[in-house]
């Protein structure tokens, strides 16, 4: 069964290989384009891997501070990994900025490409004649006016529907208000009148009601 210090090895030794894997990947880059797709996927691999790399690294950081606790070591011995594991990411950062710097020139190329693109376009567009310019602005102009002209219609088409929903508010408070007024005098005049009575009051009430009702409709109306 391996030690703790010598699982630890064992992982650096991955990490530093997949290293040196990285490494030849950005020398690797000088034979592929200058741009293109191919340099491209080539690059994000290669990112990729150093975040890797960057990953074990952390693990390999935290386990190495955790060694002490799982068996003896002595100070000398700790300050060797801790130099090996500090020479490794020394050279991962390195890397890293070599691809970085490779990724900035690849981005001038394509910038450079896109100027030269937009600089073809200004020149077409300085050469459009005078009166299709001023036909297109002219176009712009009317349509502007037709789109401020539907705005306005439409605006004051929601102002009088908000008015006539106002009114009806109020006019249906004001009717409610009345048909309870009805009923609670209808109500006093049923318990006047009780016994044989009740039955000719209760057609009054419902003929009364149907009245005040109609009667808000058609004013409001």
């Amino acid at each position: 069964m391996a030690t703790p210090s010598g699982s630890w090895m064992q992982e650096f030794n991955e990490a530093s290989k997949l290293g040196d894997e990285i490494n030849g990947m950005i020398n690797g880059k000088n034979s592929l384009p200058p741009s293109g797709p191919e340099t491209q996927r080539h690059l994000s691999a290669t990112r990729r891997k150093i975040a890797i790399l960057r990953t074990k690294l952390d693990i390999l950081q935290s386990l190495l501070t955790a060694l002490p606790s799982k068996q003896p070591i002595t100070g000398k011995e700790m300050n060797r990994l801790q130099d090996m594991l500090k020479n490794l990411s020394t050279k991962v950062n390195q890397m890293a900025t070599a691809l970085n710097m490779s990724s900035a020139a690849n981005r001038e190329n394509l910038l450079g490409l896109d100027k030269k693109t937009d600089d073809d376009a200004v020149n077409r567009a300085s050469g459009l004649d005078n009166h299709e310019q001023d036909e297109g602005l002219e176009k712009l102009e009317e349509t502007v006016t037709s789109a401020k002209h539907i705005a306005l219609a439409v605006n004051e088409e929601l102002t009088l529907h908000t008015k006539l929903l106002d009114g009806l508010d109020e006019h249906v408070d004001v009717t409610n208000s009345r048909l309870q007024t009805v009923q609670r005098k209808l109500a006093l005049l049923n318990k006047r009148t009780k016994g044989g009575c009740s039955c000719l009051v209760l057609p009054v009430i419902a003929i009364v009601i149907l009245i005040v009702v109609i009667r808000g409709l058609f004013k409001y109306l």
